[in-house]
């Protein structure tokens, strides 16, 4: 529901086909960095996934399969 909910429309379109595409398969781990993401700023969050700017270190793998889901790179 967070990916869906997000305030800003881009974001939700954006982790919407993420959350759809690959959230069943997450595992714990991955679960817990995608919960830890999904704290960030919209803005910021939106400025990743579009390669605007780079994603911290710690967000930046899934920033980049968010990427790809949502078809940016």
């Amino acid at each position: 529901m967070r990916s869906m909910r997000r305030g800003t429309k881009e974001m939700d379109i954006l982790l919407m086909r993420f959350a759809e595409a690959r959230l069943a398969a997450l595992d714990p781990a991955a679960l817990d960095a995608y919960e830890a993401l999904l704290d960030e700023n919209d803005q910021d969050l939106y400025q990743w996934i579009s390669g605007q700017r780079p994603a911290p270190a710690a967000h930046a793998p899934l920033i980049a399969e968010i990427a790809s889901v949502a078809g940016n790179r």
